[in-house]
């Protein structure tokens, strides 16, 4: 599996470096972490209950940072086994790259594997499930971020407005939906 992506976070790059290496916040951030344990220079012990489709598990992982470049990048070389349900392992390049004075962008390339239990649920199904994670890291990580730094919340964008056609196919669909499944 891999995972491609970038998130714009809302503090200058120095302060992003900083909170991706407080273990508290990444802790919070991550849902499902239970404990993330500094073991070493660099190394952590991890303890996730996580839920990929049917497959509910705690995981007992390792994470290794490596190629440390501060303020800039990072590797993180990762492994964990939640017994019956399966394992997996991996590594995600993090890289930081400036965008002003209160702003960084985060790129982020992991490639993972995993096997049992896991892996016989289908990749479509695994893959979901970590981009839905991603998602839920990165909005609460932001969130920890305006929090501590006292940063204002993005506004939202305005969505556009519907044509007619378009208001009138979401009425007449979710006037079908309701008909088939007897809630009229």
């Amino acid at each position: 599996m891999q995972l491609t992506g970038q998130e714009t976070l809302p503090v200058a790059q120095a302060q992003a470096w900083e909170a991706l290496n407080d273990t508290e916040m990444l802790k919070a951030a991550i849902t499902g972490c239970e404990s993330l344990t500094p073991t070493g220079d660099h190394e952590y012990e991890a303890l996730l209950a996580v839920a990929i489709g049917p497959v509910k598990a705690k995981f007992k992982g390792r994470l290794r940072l490596s190629e440390l470049q501060p303020p800039s990048s990072y590797r993180i070389a990762f492994e964990g086994q939640g017994g019956a349900a399966g394992h997996g392992k991996g590594e995600a390049q993090v890289r930081l790259e400036s965008q002003g004075p209160a702003q960084t962008l985060l790129h982020y390339t992991v490639n993972a594997s995993v096997g049992g239990k896991i892996a016989q649920i289908g990749s479509r199904l695994v893959d979901m499930a970590a981009q839905k994670m991603a998602g839920d890291f990165f909005a609460a990580f932001n969130a920890a971020l305006q929090q501590r730094y006292g940063v204002a919340p993005a506004p939202a964008a305005e969505a556009p407005r519907k044509s007619a056609w378009q208001r009138f196919l979401a009425w007449y669909l979710g006037w079908l939906g309701r008909i088939f499944s007897g809630k009229l």
